[in-house]
């Protein structure tokens, strides 16, 4: 018998990976930073729209990488999206805590959604490193780095 949890994990991530949602460089992006993973080579850069008022309008990614790694920029542009940069923040804090198993989603408090999903991927350590690629690309971004890396 299978972990319905198990399918829904692989449901979504081959779905995101297949049809990545957000998947173009976005003309007119106020932030963006490069994220490298020289373990496995994933590569991608993550564009922001931040208007005056610290809300991100828009953000979208481009490049290449695994399955989880691009399944989970594509989950990340559509939570980010119409959030402020603190929220943002609140979320990269949460959603890196989940990958690195230093959050239980059924047990404490977030705002994780969907994204928590990802919560039995620290039980694969090569693997935190691709999830979380975007993320810290995003969280670059918003801190006008121009490149960030998962060494």
């Amino acid at each position: 018998m299978s972990d319905p949890r198990a399918d829904l994990y692989q449901e979504v991530i081959l779905e995101h990976n297949k049809k990545p949602r957000n998947f173009k460089k976005l003309e007119g992006a106020t932030h963006q930073a490069e994220g490298y993973n020289p373990l496995c080579g994933d590569h991608l850069t993550v564009f922001l729209k931040v208007n005056p008022q610290r809300v991100i309008e828009d953000v979208a990614f481009q490049g290449s990488g695994c399955a989880i790694s691009k399944a989970s920029a594509s989950m990340m542009t559509v939570a980010l999206k119409g959030k402020t940069v603190q929220e943002a923040e609140e979320l990269f804090e949460q959603f890196h805590k989940l990958v690195k198993g230093d959050l239980d989603p059924e047990k404490e408090p977030n705002k994780l959604g969907r994204l928590s999903i990802f919560s039995q991927i620290w039980h694969f350590p090569a693997r935190v490193k691709c999830a979380s690629l975007s993320w810290h690309a995003a969280h670059g971004a918003i801190n006008k780095q121009q490149s960030v890396s998962t060494e």
